[in-house]
């Protein structure tokens, strides 16, 4: 049998090229590999948006057609939304009788999120124990491994622990997940400082328009020391580069570029150029198959709800195991 793989992202936004060099490429090469299920993952996306709801909800259909338009295959992986799996929500509630506030609030990855976010003392609760409903989500769909960026790495630990607890303490039903590291786990964004991000203002979507990605592009950070076309300039921590490292399927010409760039004589001007064609081929096929799925969204409705059916059969077979091994289904089980 094939290993499953869960991975997901919280709607809260269209997807960008950090998400589909973080993640993306990586679930459309593993998908026929591996049973994989890709969480939209909305429950989640309330924990900081909860005065918001109805951007998580119309950011669900965008994720969406972002899957689809970068070749997830709904007919190979499955595509499921997490607020219709209440199964989900029940495993977190067990799960957090497993792990102390303390240990929640010393995981590197929330303290990095709650600094982020300008949480302070007035941190959701709901945000606090993300780490837990992570772990139920992992857990609910039996996943083996889970592919994430070396920041994630402490909710796949927290995850481990609180499935090794359980297993421990009531019966061997979990299977205990291991991290799958991709080879390039965040892209900087377009100020050249940040990891992109929407709500940095520094990200390319996979959405944006070629007259958008031509704006960005030429507005990127560079080499802040390069001020004329004759001078070296630094190609090491350099967008531009980093970017053409990451989509230009042609690597003897982006190496050109480099030595050009670095003993002077190449202007910042002709480097952006040349990424904006790159880009351009990138997203183009992208772009167009995206405007045909946005074109038919009940279409796309009716593929996540098959997704998420299948989702929830999965998981409510786990769930069972669950409350078999933690005695709760006693009273059923008396009766017969």
């Amino acid at each position: 049998m094939k290993q499953t793989i869960l991975t997901g992202d919280r709607p809260t936004g269209p997807l960008h090229l950090g998400h589909y060099v973080g993640s993306l490429k990586n679930r459309v090469a593993l998908q026929h590999e591996y049973d994989t299920y890709v969480l939209i993952a909305d429950v989640q996306a309330l924990t900081d948006n909860a005065e918001h709801p109805d951007k998580v909800r119309r950011n669900i259909l965008e994720v969406a057609y972002d899957y689809l338009a970068v070749g997830i295959d709904p007919t190979v992986a499955t595509i499921v939304v997490q607020s219709m799996l209440p199964e989900l929500a029940e495993l977190t509630m067990y799960f957090l009788n497993l792990v102390s506030v303390s240990r929640l609030q010393r995981n590197p990855t929330i303290k990095d999120e709650i600094r982020y976010r300008g949480f302070d003392d007035a941190v959701p609760a709901g945000f606090l124990v993300y780490p837990v409903s992570q772990t139920a989500d992992i857990a609910g769909f039996m996943a083996d491994c889970v592919p994430v960026g070396d920041e994630q790495l402490p909710m796949i630990e927290q995850a481990i622990e609180i499935v090794h607890r359980f297993n421990r303490l009531y019966a061997p039903v979990l299977v205990e997940p291991k991290a799958l590291l991709s080879n390039m786990s965040r892209l900087v964004g377009t100020d050249g400082h940040h990891k992109m991000s929407k709500s940095l203002n520094n990200a390319i979507f996979l959405s944006d328009s070629a007259d958008v990605v031509v704006q960005k592009v030429r507005a990127m950070y560079t080499d802040p020391d390069h001020i004329r076309a004759d001078q070296p300039g630094k190609v090491e921590g350099n967008p531009v580069f980093i970017y053409l490292d990451a989509f230009c399927q042609d690597q003897p010409a982006v190496d050109d570029l480099k030595r050009r760039y670095q003993a002077g004589g190449l202007g910042d001007v002709v480097v952006k150029k040349y990424l904006v064609d790159v880009l351009e081929t990138f997203l183009q096929p992208i772009r167009e198959r995206r405007a045909q799925f946005a074109a038919d969204p009940a279409e796309v409705m009716r593929l996540l709800h098959d997704g998420t059916e299948r989702g929830r059969m999965r998981v409510a077979d786990t769930l069972n195991r669950v409350r078999h091994a933690m005695q709760l289904d006693y009273v059923f089980r008396n009766a017969v």
